[in-house]
This record gives structure tokens, C-alpha cells and sequence, in this order.
């Protein structure tokens, strides 16, 4: 008795080391961020590490750009994106894949009929059996709960993935969008510049026929109404990529698709003062990390439960008979409980090193995982300081080239009088239109490059703002 005993208290013994030495890593690890942006101080609020709330309501952020065309084209794009359908695919997937980890879980019951054709020198027979079998793993060590949770991890891990795409796409549309209403009002200078252009060469070729002038100031109003048709034709071409790029990502071929012409109204969109950063925490892929890193740590728990033994109960019972019509008689029953093959309890002893091996992989994958979700942090707030950064330079700029266009047309208008009066040669009127020009597409540019930024910024903190309660100026989360 005091052998069994002993035998049976370390037994118990090598239960509980063996439990303890299943430890997994931990599921969340610290970051050292800042506080705040270093772009905007009134982007205050603390940074709350691993908690994602990516599956927030993030609503129409888009609709705070006050364009319903703009709204349409992200409506038809979320609802017909090919990109969208493979990103939801793979979210069954996982969603599948955890649920074969479940079943794992789970109490197995199964039946079966057939018959078995044995014999010897006397002679062979028949047997018909008809049984139920059921068998279930007690899970010892924890391996199936851990397998379990790894592969729910992943599921919600691309259900984040999935979110990450819905908005990346709402954001490449609307930056597309704006980046061709930018091209638009580029187009509508031009335009008008080649109009200008026409009818200085017509001015200059009046005087040169009256021989006012030479035939120098005519070669250079010609060369200067070609050079602005030529500049013209290269941004109706980037103008046409853009549209195509825009048809793709509304599920379209772009013969199906073009935006009508309209020049970019100024995107007065601000960043609220007061802005929290753990808006990051709504980032799809924080989150997706996040989750990743848990997994990775649930797998190392399986794979350290592959060093312990592992216990599946079975058993089974119906009817045996070497006659067919006698099969379900009463007196033809049986069971078994436990294997019919095999053991119960299995301990792995020799397995050159496969157990081993595969905690190697998983410790190295753990590794991998906390690097890419630390590195996925800083980016996130790369991006939003990126963005702070450009919306502020950009708001800058834009003053100063009103301020250029002003100036330029000022000149340009002097310079054709002065001209008209014999005051000064062509090239003074060339040289005056020449920075109107020049002035006016690159307001055109900043003002769709801040209006693209103020995208970017929103796709870099996860999502939108909304306006709070009436009454208060103050913006809200979107929830």
C-alpha cells in the first residue's frame, strides 16, 4: 500500500511540474509611446496599450467632407469592391478553422455497420456488426483549450485584417477622388491658360502683320500656347489613370466608369483640438497584431503540451452477429470501453526531436509577433504624425501661394498693358504669365494635396470624428 501510494504521489507530482512548465509568454507587451503628438499638442490623451477597439462603429467619417458624390462613390466601392469579397473570405475561413479547433474539444460520437470476412485452415465466416463508438480527450494540459484560442485569435485577428481593408479602400477612394478633382482644377487653368494664350498669339500676329512688332514675338506666342496644350495633354493623362484606378476600385472596368469634370472646392476639414491618441487603439491593424501576439503565445502552450501525456476516453457498443437477420437480437449485444487500438494514455518518449523542433517554431513565431506588433504601434503613429505634419505645412503654403497668385496675375495683367502700349517687349508678358501659371496648378496642387492629407489622417487614427451634443464645438470619438 505505501508503494501504490508513493507511485501515486509522484505521479501527482510530475502532473503539477509538468503544469507549471506549460507556461506560456505573456499575451500583451508594454511599448514605450508618447503621450501626446509631437505635431499637435492639443492631440493630448494617454495611449492605452492592447486594447483594441477596432470593431467600434466608425459610421460615415466621410461624410464630414460634405460631398455626396464623394459619399456615393465609397457607398458602391463598399459594396462592390472585389478586394472587400477576398478580405470577408478569408475571415470564414479562420472562422471555420477555429471551429474544427472547437470540435476538437468535443464529445465524438459516431456509428458504423459492416461486415468482417475472416477465416482459417477449418474454414471462414461472416461477422455483421452494427455499433456506436465515442470517444473524448480530457484535455490535461491545456493543448486543446490553447489550439482552441489560438485559432479564435486568428479568426478575430482577420476579422481585424477585414476592417483594415473596408478602410483602406472607403480611403483610397476618397483620396482618388480628390487627388482627380485636383487634377480637374488644374485642367481648368490650363484651360483657361490656353484660351489666354490664343489670343495673345492672335494680339501678337495683328501687330506683326502692322508691323509693329517682329516675327520673334510671334515664334514665341506660338511656342508658348504649344508648350501649354502639351502640359495640358499631361495632366488630362494622369487625370485618366486616376479615373481608371477609381473604376477598379469601385468594381469596375473603366469603360464602365468615368467621374465627371469638376474642379476641387477647398477641403476646410480640421483636426478637433483635444484629440486623443488612443484613437490609434480603432486601428484594424494594431488590433490584428494585438490578437496576433496572443495567438502566437497560445501556440507555445500547445506546443509544450506535446511533451505531456494525453488522455482520450472511448468506448463502444451494438451488436455482433454472423448471421444478418440475428444482427439485432438482444443476444447478439457488446461493448468495449476503452481502445480498441492503442492506449488511453499516451507519453511521448522518442520523437527525434519533433516536439522540441516545434517549440523552437514557436518561439521564434512569439518573437516575430512581438516585433511586427511594436513596430505596427509606430507606424500607426508615424502615420498620424505624417499626416499632422502635412496638414499644417500644406495649411501654410496654400496662404502663401494665394497670396503668389495674387501677385502673379497682378503682374501678368501690367505686363500684357504695358505690352499692348509698346511699353516692353513680349517677353516680359511670356515671363509674367509664365509664373501665373506656375502660381496657379501649384495652389491647385496643395489645396488636393491637403485635401487627400485630411484622409490620410483619418485612415491613420482608424477612422473619423463626429460632432458632440448640440451646443458643444467640441468633436467627438465616432462610436
Amino acid at each position: 500500500m505505501k508503494t501504490f501510494n508513493l507511485k501515486l504521489s509522484t505521479l501527482v507530482a510530475a502532473l503539477v511540474l509538468a503544469g507549471c512548465s506549460t507556461t506560456k509568454p505573456p499575451e500583451q507587451v508594454a511599448v514605450d509611446l508618447p503621450g501626446q503628438y509631437r505635431e499637435a499638442a492639443t492631440l493630448d490623451g494617454e495611449w492605452q496599450v492592447a486594447q483594441p477597439a477596432d470593431g467600434a462603429d466608425r459610421g460615415a467619417w466621410w461624410s464630414v467632407f460634405g460631398d455626396a458624390e464623394l459619399s456615393k462613390l465609397i457607398t458602391d466601392a463598399t459594396a462592390s469592391s472585389p478586394t472587400l469579397v477576398m478580405a470577408m473570405a478569408r475571415v470564414k475561413d479562420a472562422r471555420a478553422t477555429a471551429g474544427l479547433a472547437d470540435a476538437d474539444r468535443a464529445f465524438q460520437l459516431g456509428a458504423g455497420f459492416g461486415p468482417t470476412r475472416q477465416g482459417d485452415a477449418t474454414g471462414a465466416s461472416t461477422q455483421w456488426r452494427a455499433q456506436l463508438n465515442a470517444s473524448y480527450e480530457v484535455d490535461l494540459f491545456g493543448r486543446l483549450s490553447d489550439s482552441s484560442r489560438a485559432a479564435r485569435l486568428d479568426a478575430e485577428g482577420q476579422e481585424a485584417a477585414y476592417r483594415s481593408v473596408l478602410l483602406a479602400l472607403q480611403a483610397d477612394v476618397a483620396q482618388q477622388y480628390f487627388a482627380i478633382r485636383s487634377l480637374d482644377s488644374e485642367l481648368d487653368v490650363l484651360q483657361q491658360t490656353v484660351k489666354l494664350r490664343q489670343e495673345n498669339l492672335r494680339l501678337v500676329q495683328h501687330r506683326y502683320d502692322a508691323g509693329d512688332t517682329s516675327e520673334l514675338d510671334v515664334a514665341q506666342a506660338n511656342t508658348e500656347l504649344s508648350v501649354t496644350q502639351a502640359e495640358q495633354e499631361g495632366v488630362s493623362r494622369s487625370r485618366a489613370q486616376r479615373d481608371h484606378a477609381l473604376a477598379i476600385l469601385l468594381g469596375k472596368a473603366p469603360a464602365q466608369f468615368t467621374l465627371a469634370p469638376e474642379p476641387l472646392q477647398p477641403v476646410t476639414v480640421a483636426v478637433p483640438p483635444g484629440l486623443p491618441s488612443d484613437l490609434l487603439q480603432r486601428r484594424p491593424d494594431i488590433a490584428q497584431a494585438q490578437r496576433q501576439l496572443a495567438a502566437a503565445s497560445a501556440r507555445i502552450g500547445v506546443a509544450k503540451a506535446a511533451f505531456f501525456p494525453s488522455l482520450v476516453l472511448t468506448a463502444s457498443g451494438g451488436y455482433g452477429s454472423d448471421a444478418l437477420h440475428n444482427l439485432f437480437q438482444w443476444s447478439s449485444r457488446s461493448w468495449l470501453l476503452g481502445p480498441l487500438v492503442g492506449t488511453m494514455l499516451n507519453l511521448p518518449l522518442l520523437d527525434g526531436g519533433r516536439n522540441k523542433a516545434n517549440l523552437a517554431r514557436a518561439d521564434a513565431s512569439y518573437e516575430s509577433v512581438v516585433a511586427n506588433y511594436r513596430q505596427q504601434v509606430l507606424v500607426g503613429f508615424q502615420d498620424v504624425e505624417d499626416n499632422l505634419s502635412a496638414l499644417r505645412t500644406l495649411d501654410n503654403q496654400i496662404r502663401f501661394q494665394e497670396d503668389a497668385v495674387k501677385s502673379a496675375q497682378l503682374a501678368a495683367r501690367l505686363a500684357d498693358s504695358r505690352y499692348r502700349n509698346g511699353s516692353t517687349s513680349y517677353f516680359e508678358v511670356i515671363d509674367a504669365q509664365r509664373s501665373s501659371l506656375s502660381a496657379q496648378r501649384a495652389k491647385s496642387q496643395s489645396v488636393g494635396q491637403r485635401a487627400v492629407a485630411s484622409v490620410g489622417l483619418i485612415r491613420a487614427l482608424g477612422g473619423g470624428w463626429e460632432p458632440a451634443a448640440a451646443g458643444n464645438s467640441a468633436l467627438a470619438l465616432a462610436r
